[in-house]
């Protein structure tokens, strides 16, 4: 959709109408690398605000996110700070983004501009609030429709439902963007939102022109790449958020992917420790482990009657430590989690999913009697055939000793073997049925 000469003369008017009456403003006192001192006492600058520093031909903005008697400190998003002393910074209107359907097809960045050099992007009728509340909990709708993913291991030991938040956590190089590069395929939704934070520039267009390239026309990319300063990866998944709430309010079904949530992590502990904060765990300051929930909260079922965010949030697992206080806090924030284990990739089996260690919270509500029993039936048969390897390699075990071994013995490689699935094969339709299928060959 073009935007025409009177579409940007509506989209001004609604931008001047957010500027402030009266220009709240102080001169640059200090710069460091990449925040400023604005010496300036108001009571009626808060945390948050918005200020833009007059730095010549390019204007620099940035975020308020300390206040003190001597001035406020403005963190600002660009990456490379070009303010000098005595430059003149005053506060400006709000930039929550202003969504419309015309956005889906689009590419932009954490403030809500184009990137993908397809013209501008027409506003819509309201601002999305960047850190909105969750809808109230005892007027969100229940959660019990199944979502079908394509990927047979996920189908069968991790079922999801729509409206369900689930996080895939592993350390670098298991799969991790492939494994959500999979699920983006997943039908049924009206809309589908992703924001790629702190990624490899080149993985950009790889994942547009790759994965999401069927359902391109039906989405909003947001994307902060790793070169961007902690503000943009820091505001990235928020624009992407109250883009997913735009038409969730609208009664849409919304798939929501976070690639990934850790590194808006380490963006928000950049900015808490230059605004003072003290670190607590592992260098993490707390606001840390209060963003995380509020942000991973707006996903989820919506009011009753109305809309949904099926949310899928990749984690990054420092060092292959899941126990790690960052995902430690995601995986208690979210409705289940898939586990990908380095050792199952080293053998060459993709998606290297645990089945072991993941666990969706809402399997029981979509699987039936026989289907609950069967998984866990297979799983314990996994258990006894991974708990017992080293002893079996040794030649400790002789066939016959132990029925229940022998079984898994010759099950559990066919099962493996079954769950195999590169990113161009076919999505799984029937992931029960195929196993089957593949047990009785």
């Amino acid at each position: 959709m073009s935007i025409n000469a009177l579409d940007r003369l509506a989209q001004a008017l609604a931008e001047r109408q957010q500027q402030p009456l009266v220009r709240i403003g102080g001169p640059v006192r200090e710069v460091g690398a990449a925040h400023c001192r604005i010496g300036i006492s108001s009571p009626l600058l808060k945390l948050g605000d918005r200020m833009q520093v007059s730095a010549g031909d390019r204007p620099q903005q940035g975020e308020v996110i300390r206040i003190d008697r001597d001035g406020v400190l403005l963190k600002l998003f660009d990456a490379k700070v070009e303010v000098g002393l005595d430059m003149l910074a005053y506060r400006v209107g709000a930039r929550d983004p202003r969504p419309c359907e015309a956005w889906k097809g689009r590419v932009v960045d954490a403030l809500g501009q184009p990137v993908d050099g397809l013209g501008d992007l027409p506003a819509g009728g309201h601002p999305m609030p960047l850190d909105a509340d969750p809808p109230p909990a005892m007027q969100r709708s229940r959660v019990e429709r199944l979502l079908r993913t394509g990927v047979r291991a996920v189908d069968l030991f991790t079922p999801l439902c729509a409206a369900q938040r689930i996080g895939i956590f592993a350390g670098s190089g298991v799969g991790k963007s492939t494994l959500l590069a999979m699920l983006a395929r997943c039908e049924g939704f009206d809309t589908v939102v992703v924001a790629l934070v702190g990624e490899r520039g080149r993985e950009v267009r790889e994942f547009l022109e790759g994965p999401i390239q069927a359902s391109r026309a039906r989405s909003v990319v947001v994307v902060a790449t790793g070169d961007e300063s902690p503000m943009m990866r820091r505001q990235a998944p928020k624009t992407a958020m109250a883009v997913a709430e735009y038409f969730r309010d609208r009664g849409q079904s919304v798939l929501l992917i976070v690639d990934s949530v850790t590194r808006f992590a380490h963006a928000a502990r950049d900015v808490a420790l230059a605004a003072g904060e003290p670190p607590v765990a592992r260098g993490y300051p707390p606001s840390v482990f209060g963003d995380l929930p509020r942000l991973l909260e707006r996903a989820g079922p919506g009011i009753e009657g109305g809309g949904t965010i099926s949310g899928i949030f990749s984690v990054l697992v420092d060092g292959d430590d899941h126990n790690d206080p960052v995902a430690d806090s995601i995986r208690g924030t979210l409705d289940g989690h898939i586990v990908l284990d380095r050792a199952i990739a080293d053998q060459g089996r993709y998606p290297a999913i645990s089945l072991l260690g993941s666990i969706s919270r809402l399997a029981d509500l979509v699987w039936t009697r026989e289907q609950r029993d069967l998984v866990r039936a297979l799983k314990n048969l996994i258990m006894r055939y991974e708990d017992t390897r080293d002893l079996r390699v040794m030649g400790g075990y002789h066939a016959g000793s132990d029925p229940e071994l022998d079984q898994a013995m010759i099950v559990i490689p066919r099962i493996y073997a079954a769950l195999r699935q590169d990113p161009w094969q076919p999505a799984s339709t029937d992931a029960f049925a195929e196993l089957a299928a593949a047990l009785r060959d």
